[in-house]
């Protein structure tokens, strides 16, 4: 028997890299273990073993899940995981074009805490930044209360390349450096460029254009770990929608942290924290919008209340919580 790690998954076939000698080998997981409800997914560790017989592999056992990339399936009331065991989701963003979309950082922020893993907010194209018409420094202090960690950087090579730029990026290989992390983002933000970047030229990802959020196509269909020289990336068809009704709306609360440890002292605990709400705790005066700390509860604020709205149009029945 060995140790190894799920690298892509294609119905049941499943290829393995073998944690000591780092081959890369073809398994079929044993009957047995896919009859007790256990699925395997991209990220997975495993425990393999080779017939004798045929000189074939089998994955006959699964290793417990440090974390796990997943949806709720609301009609059949059950968890569909498509990765597990991923350390970081990176956000990837532009500050020039493809406009920077404030409300699409704050969907993905809501899948990491929903997920529990730890997420990561790149500001690229960092080349091209105008001050006048981006507030960078604002979108950053708006991420400090979640303690979200954030890295400015220019994947694309040009004559202006300043030196904090350069920082910027080293320090972000350093970060990601030995963990497994999921990409996100909007189209035109520079994906392909930044993985190309940071695996030092090694893996150059082909990707297709992209309609909007969670409607985007790619090359790739199947989910696979792809090795990145000094990181290692979960792609997957599976993490691409990022529509949020299947979360509830009284969950959501709790997938904007920063928030929710304000509307613990809203008088009622039904508060719908808009401006008429009686005893809302959003609009003391110590947080009204125009005040520099009020302006930054509230774009988060904002953010909650559209995705309330937008999960709010399934109804209640649809949304079964029990889920395995």
């Amino acid at each position: 028997m060995a140790k190894a790690r799920v690298y892509k998954s294609a119905k049941r076939e499943f290829t393995c890299r073998l944690l000591e000698t780092k081959e890369l080998v073809q398994a079929k997981a044993l009957g047995n273990l896919l009859k007790k409800g256990e699925s395997i997914v991209v990220g997975d560790y495993v425990e393999v073993e080779m017939i004798e017989e045929t000189k074939e592999y089998v994955i006959s056992s699964l290793y417990e899940r440090s974390s796990e990339i997943f949806r709720i399936l609301i009609r059949e009331g059950k968890k569909k995981v498509t990765a597990s065991n991923v350390d970081t989701i990176v956000i990837l963003t532009s500050v020039s074009k493809p406009q920077y979309k404030r409300g699409i950082v704050d969907r993905f922020l809501v899948r990491a805490f929903q997920w529990q893993v730890e997420p990561i907010v790149i500001f690229n194209k960092m080349d091209e930044y105008n001050s006048k018409e981006f507030d960078l420094q604002f979108e950053q202090e708006r991420l400090k209360d979640l303690n979200v960690k954030c890295f400015e950087i220019s994947a694309k090579q040009s004559a202006y390349e300043p030196q904090y730029l350069e920082k910027g990026y080293r320090d972000l290989k350093e970060y990601l450096s030995g963990k497994t992390s999921v990409f996100l983002g909007q189209s035109g933000v520079g994906k392909s460029q930044t993985i190309t970047a940071l695996s030092e030229g090694e893996v150059e990802l082909k990707t297709k254009k992209v309609g909007k959020v969670g409607k985007g196509s790619h090359t790739t269909t199947w989910s696979e770990i792809i090795d990145c020289h000094n990181f290692e990336l979960i792609d997957s068809p599976g993490i691409r929608s990022f529509s949020l009704d299947d979360i509830t709306s009284e969950d959501l609360l709790s997938l904007f942290p920063d928030l929710e440890e304000y509307a613990v002292h809203c008088k009622f605990n039904d508060c719908s924290h808009e401006p008429s709400a009686k005893g809302c705790r959003f609009w003391k005066q110590d947080l009204a919008p125009d005040s520099e700390k009020g302006s930054l509860v509230h774009s988060r604020l904002d953010s909650y209340c559209r995705f309330l709205e937008e999960i709010s149009e399934t109804t209640h029945w649809q949304k079964s919580d029990k889920y395995s």
